[in-house]
């Protein structure tokens, strides 16, 4: 894929994902505007599958929905609420901390940079980015593992890492499209640009496609 294709690709992603369910995270930005519950959500989602996020997440909100209330909760607690979310017992110690460092040092306000978010253990560029574009609508590129590997899946860029991916799209990829990339191709990554063995017969971008690496597909 060249970078004068971007738009077209775009373009034909925006139309597909409406045929396909929302990441948890994106529709509980949508429904909420709240970046704390996009932030523990996004920590939640992390090596866990969509299905489990919604399910722990939502059992999470149901008992705390904020700060003040997630810190009063104890660990345990916290871990029965979330599992069998991966690493749920890890989670439940970072989401605890996260929400008492919120209460002491920033009145209970999600931070709205990188910067500060990348102050909390737990939060990596993935999430920090998150927040900014689903929980304040700032300008930002979340790089998670569909991202990562379909951009070079694409032939777009060629990069070892998600950080190396955020930097590189950074360079490449027009402002417009910072906020949306992560939903469309976290959809698109579920649902047809599957890490094993992709469904490139049903790809309406499979014209542009280099499909790097890619030696089965259905």
């Amino acid at each position: 894929m060249k970078k004068s294709d971007i738009p077209a690709v775009m373009a034909v992603l925006k139309k597909e994902v409406k045929k396909l369910p929302l990441p948890y995270v994106t529709d509980v930005s949508m429904r909420t505007s709240d970046p704390f519950k996009v932030l523990i959500s996004c920590i939640l989602s992390l090596r866990t599958k969509d299905a489990t996020t919604k399910e722990t997440s939502e059992r999470l909100f149901k008992k705390a929905g904020t700060p003040e209330e997630l810190a009063s909760l104890g660990v345990k607690e916290i871990e029965k609420a979330i599992y069998p979310a991966g690493f749920y017992k890890v989670k439940a110690r970072t989401i605890k901390n996260i929400s008492k460092k919120l209460i002491k040092r920033y009145r209970s306000k999600v931070p709205d940079s990188i910067e500060e978010l990348l102050k909390f253990k737990g939060v990596g560029r993935k999430t920090a980015n998150l927040v900014l574009t689903r929980g304040y609508n700032l300008p930002g590129i979340c790089v998670d593992t569909h991202v990562h590997r379909i951009t070079n899946r694409w032939g777009l860029i060629k990069t070892k890492s998600p950080d190396e991916t955020e930097s590189a799209l950074r360079n490449i990829l027009p402002k417009r499209y910072w906020i949306i990339i992560n939903d469309l191709l976290v959809a698109y990554g579920q649902n047809i640009c599957v890490p094993v063995s992709p469904r490139c017969s049903e790809c309406e971008i499979y014209k542009y496609c280099k499909r790097v690496n890619v030696s089965t597909s259905r």
